[in-house]
């Protein structure tokens, strides 16, 4: 018989072994994201949505989307209502800060967790969750977004940002890295807490130069972010806005044009700023000397070499850098509410049904005598501001739009929808939606908003 310090013993090495299988699979594994032995670099395609870069990564073997977020430093989670599963590592109780109006939020952490990008991997990863259903940003953008990663991948990486081909290569920092050409202006660039910063300078209206600080946020879909101070003033021509969503809530602000910004040798003239309500920023203790940011509407004016190991930024204009500053001048935002049928009339049918694109929503019906049912993404008016053409033609929140400009808008992406509304100063636009159970047709004129 084994006496009871031979069991102990065995009980004691037994723990010892569970253990062991435990912790031992994480020795010799790399620390951070790593490419194949050999590999010089991955090259990953993204969808351009609103000016964010849309990326596939896995998490622990489920395939997820996220936004390519400069301005974030741990990978965040939310929007998985609709995931049939995801496995989650070593799980805890957090509470986090986020842009917004509200309070900061809690969250669950989560280590050791399996990220896969083509032929990139991390087999640590720390992650946050956020379990709240109202921070999804899938609707406005309308595709599924299920978090936002950015600093670890720019940690561990030379990245090469090709917004004109909406390419990503990783190159490996011990290797040689993407060929920095005469066309290409190098800036220093600044990591502080895990966020990277660039110089530059801004003209004010009648004003000399001013130097300042910007965060680089690829995460922001908007141009340029200014706090005032005494330095700073906000243009007298300006107007009230809903400048986005945080993690804490909706952030609100001034928006107006400025002079110019400066960046090295780059100069953009009559900018898109916005000025947010400090309020927003109450859950940051911290600021430093940070005087705004740059976001994608910038950014994606150039291809961009981000050198984060040797704190390096190098910038070449590409096709986007002519192009006229988006403003929505409508006055209506835009998000996706469910599904409905669309009825269509169809020429022919062969019996042959073809697979339609997701903008069409993909659930089809074909009924005789040639009419196509199809379940397409409901958009509805999610904000309205005020004063703005829409509001003034009678458009209200919450109304389905079916077709702007005799386009029936299930046609098309919410970004094009968008567009649509806001072509150019001096055009009329007619906006059909339902409200109520009934069609009503709505017509306005879009005007220079800082005339």
């Amino acid at each position: 018989m084994v006496n009871q310090l031979e069991t102990n013993m065995l009980n004691r090495l037994f723990q010892f072994f569970i253990l062991s299988l435990l912790v031992l699979p994480f020795f010799g594994v790399a620390q951070g994201y790593s490419l194949q032995e050999g590999q010089k670099f991955e090259k990953i395609r993204f969808e351009l949505i609103n000016n964010l870069m849309v990326i596939p990564i896995e998490v622990n073997g489920t395939e997820l989307s996220f936004v390519m977020d400069s301005g974030v430093s741990t990978p965040i989670l939310f929007n998985l209502a609709n995931q049939d599963s995801i496995e989650l590592k070593n799980v805890s109780e957090i509470t986090i800060n986020g842009l917004g109006e509200g309070e900061p939020i809690s969250a669950l952490s989560s280590q050791g967790n399996f990220f896969k990008l083509g032929n990139i991997q991390n087999f640590s990863q720390k992650l946050y969750v956020v379990m709240d259903a109202g921070i999804n940003f899938s609707p406005s953008l309308g595709v599924p977004i299920h978090g936002i990663i950015g600093y670890d991948l720019f940690r561990d990486f030379i990245v090469d940002i090709n917004y004109s081909s909406k390419t990503i290569k990783f190159y490996n920092p011990q290797s040689i890295g993407p060929k920095i050409g005469k066309k290409y202006e190098t800036f220093d660039m600044e990591i502080i807490n895990r966020k990277a910063y660039l110089d530059a300078s801004i003209s004010l209206k009648g004003e000399e130069d001013i130097d300042v600080k910007m965060l680089l946020d690829t995460g922001s879909s908007d141009a340029v972010w200014l706090f005032e101070d005494e330095r700073i003033k906000l243009p007298e021509k300006n107007y009230d806005d809903y400048l986005g969503k945080g993690l804490a809530g909706d952030i609100y602000g001034k928006r107006t044009k400025i002079e110019s910004i400066k960046i090295g040798d780059y100069d953009f003239s009559d900018a898109k700023a916005a000025f947010p309500d400090m309020l927003t920023f109450n859950t940051i203790k911290d600021l430093g000397n940070r005087n705004g940011s740059l976001g994608g509407e910038i950014l994606k004016r150039f291809n961009i070499v981000f050198d984060y190991p040797n704190g390096k930024i190098s910038l070449r204009k590409n096709s986007n850098f002519k192009r006229p500053f988006h403003y929505n001048v409508s006055g209506i935002d835009l998000q996706h509410a469910g599904v409905r049928y669309v009825s269509e009339r169809i020429a022919s049918f062969n019996g042959v049904v073809q697979k339609s694109d997701r903008s069409y929503g993909n659930v089809q019906i074909l009924l005789e005598g040639a009419t196509r049912l199809s379940l397409v993404p409901e958009i509805i008016v999610s904000g309205i501001r005020a004063g703005s053409p829409a509001h003034s033609a009678g458009l209200k929140e919450g109304d389905v739009i079916l077709a702007v400009n005799g386009k029936r808008i299930h046609r098309y992406k919410i970004q094009e929808i968008m567009e649509m509304l806001n072509e150019k100063e001096g055009k009329r636009v007619k906006v059909l939606v339902e409200r109520s159970n009934s069609n009503l047709l709505f017509s306005f004129i879009l005007k220079d908003l800082f005339k």
